[in-house]
């Protein structure tokens, strides 16, 4: 801000200047607001998800290939082994379709749209800022003329000039001014058939992964017993946990007497 911008505003803040007050102006800023910061909230949270997702999938294909060396050096043949295996080349296959299939169609159809629209935010703070100058110079100017009119000059020139720098501050202001509230109504109008696309992108790329997912890890289900599930649901495989779990204790190694 310049010299003469800061003295304007801290004549305005000790109130030597009048302050204008234009409600419908300063409605339609706080929704913008709104809008601004939801659009960024929502290109923070939409990067965090993608790179959770990108980081669940390398921990599940570095948990898988753990699992495989671990049931492989039990024994080759055995059940665990292979759905060891099975496991292990499920989500290598998931992992390499994640960065193959949704990677680029993310970043096309999601990541890149918002940055698009938030980079559209400085340009629209810039006029929002510009306007509020103006004002502030409209508002100088009005009370520049008002004390001269209250006040008349011995020098008769002063009043015809402020009342010309009144009207040229104010025709400037309001060109803004009426843009401004124009187009702000317009921008958030365009946010919903704007984000449409993308919304929906979203939700067929996260089904697309689940189903996937279900169908290749469903696979490796046939290499343990048809009853596994039925037990879990009675809580049998927890006694079994616990009863291992026992015999681990027993162990001298393990603190057993």
């Amino acid at each position: 801000m310049s010299w003469a911008g800061f003295k304007k505003s801290l004549l305005q803040k000790t109130g030597q200047i009048e302050r204008t007050v234009d409600r419908e102006f300063t409605e339609e800023e706080a929704k913008y607001r709104t809008f601004e910061k939801e659009c960024q909230a929502l290109q923070k949270d939409s990067k965090a998800y993608w790179d959770a997702m990108r980081a669940m999938t390398s921990a599940q294909s570095r948990l898988a290939e753990t699992l495989e060396i671990f049931y492989g050096a039990a024994d080759r043949a055995s059940e665990g082994a292979m759905a060891g295996h099975a496991y292990k080349r499920s989500v290598d296959d998931l992992d390499a379709g994640f960065g193959r299939e949704l990677d680029v169609p993310y970043r096309t159809a999601i990541s890149e749209p918002l940055g698009k629209m938030c980079a559209y935010f400085p340009v629209v703070n810039e006029h929002i800022s510009k306007r509020n100058k103006k004002l502030l110079d409209y508002d100088s100017a009005r009370s520049k003329m008002r004390k001269l009119v209250d006040k008349p000059s011995e020098d008769p020139t002063k009043l015809p000039r402020a009342q010309q720098e009144h009207d040229e501050a104010k025709e400037v202001f309001d060109i803004l001014n009426d843009q401004l509230i124009a187009e702000l109504p317009q921008l958030l109008d365009l946010r919903v058939p704007y984000f449409d696309p993308s919304f929906e992108a979203m939700i067929r790329m996260q089904a697309k992964f689940a189903e996937e997912g279900y169908e290749k890890l469903s696979g490796v289900q046939r290499y343990f017993a048809d009853n596994v599930r039925d037990d879990y649901a009675a809580g049998q495989l927890d006694a079994q946990v616990e009863g291992v779990l026992q015999e681990m204790k027993e162990l001298s190694i393990c603190g057993g007497n």
